[in-house]
């Protein structure tokens, strides 16, 4: 089935064409490189894996519970309006509120799939390039599962969001060659990061918590990259030109928090915009998770060196200043562990399983 057939209203446009600007660069300089990236690169080649095998995709899933998120995330939960619903009417907000959420992410691993793969084309160095060439590969390999689990388990899709859009607009049109890493790496993947993972530390539904644990693992080493990059590249840079990258850290990071309201939904259920936007703006958990969801681009920016008296400023008016203490390294290596332990619990099962059916096969023969 078409995906245009599955969205709850049709995208403003078919294709959206962003006139991108920038150089595509040569290096003609071999050598090995920084150790530390070429040790990442290394992890990326090492690390590959395929959505089709890895993930147990005949996990069944209830297309109007998909996460099995409680009433009292519900952004309307406990106002006249959830009141007056019916329970087919609360199930079906279950399944929009899911679409959206896991549209926003494939829409976003699109645009970091293609963002990756600037980053190949412009950044100047070759190791640089290496790695990029790994994660442009992680990111479609992300874009197919989130494709596939509305495609096949919810059977509905949201259009990008506006201010999403908006970011990745601005962050492809900059004909800089650090605003991909910049845009991407650190404040689109950072909020993903910390999106997936609540979702994942909540879920109690097999098949979205190996998606969510599998794609934060990849997740991780990308954050790192943007990291090690931008950390080398900003020291040798001015302070106008520092401040010029701070701008775009505040705008975008408004745009991010602004973005996940959610109030497309609300809107879908006859709430009026304005009221849909309070409604959102009013929610505790929706305070809490947009709090949470600056987790791991704080401690970030601070880290690559961009933490100006505007910028601090800036996160202190969001409450999130605090979070630039974060031990982002910590979060990353549970990332990879919480993964490799899910692994390991999923392959156990099954060979105990196996080892069970050629133990029974067995008994069968002996007493025949």
């Amino acid at each position: 089935m078409s995906t245009h057939e599955l969205y709850v209203h049709g995208p403003a446009e078919q294709e959206w064409d962003v006139q991108a600007t920038g150089q595509a660069r040569f290096t003609w300089e071999y050598d090995d490189g920084r150790d530390r990236l070429l040790a990442l690169y290394q992890k990326g080649k090492d690390k590959q894996w395929d959505g089709t095998k890895r993930i147990d995709w005949e996990l069944e899933v209830d297309p109007y519970d998909p996460l099995g998120v409680p009433d009292q995330n519900m952004t309307i939960y406990g106002t006249p309006y959830w009141e007056k619903m019916s329970e087919q009417d609360k199930r079906d907000l279950r399944r929009h509120y899911a679409s959206w959420q896991f549209s926003q992410f494939l829409h976003g691993e699109q645009g970091a799939m293609i963002c990756a793969a600037r980053i190949v084309e412009s950044a100047p160095d070759l190791d640089a390039k290496f790695y990029s060439a790994t994660q442009t590969m992680d990111e479609a390999r992300h874009a197919e599962i989130y494709a596939r689990f509305l495609h096949e388990k919810i059977g509905m899709l949201y259009p990008i969001n506006d201010n999403l859009q908006s970011l990745l607009g601005d962050t492809l049109r900059d004909s800089r060659w650090d605003m991909p890493y910049l845009g991407m790496q650190v404040l689109i993947e950072g909020l993903a990061l910390a999106a997936f993972g609540m979702l994942r530390d909540t879920t109690d539904k097999p098949l979205p918590k190996q998606i969510l644990a599998y794609v934060m693992q990849d997740e991780a080493r990308h954050v790192a990259f943007g990291r090690m990059a931008l950390r080398d590249y900003y020291k040798q840079l001015t302070d106008a030109e520092l401040r010029e990258r701070e701008e775009f850290v505040i705008e975008g990071c408004y745009l991010m928090r602004d973005r996940l309201r959610g109030a497309e939904v609300l809107e879908n259920f006859g709430i009026p915009a304005k009221e849909a936007n309070e409604l959102s703006e009013q929610s505790e958990y929706l305070a809490l998770f947009r709090k949470l969801l600056f987790s791991r681009i704080v401690p970030c920016v601070k880290d690559i060196g961009l933490w100006g008296e505007r910028l601090q400023r800036a996160y202190l008016d969001m409450g999130v200043f605090e979070m630039g203490d974060s031990n982002l390294d910590l979060l990353m290596a549970q990332d990879e562990e919480i993964a490799e332990k899910l692994d390991a619990e999923r392959f156990a099962a099954e060979e105990a399983e196996r080892k069970a059916e050629v133990a029974d096969a067995i008994a069968q023969g002996t007493q025949s």
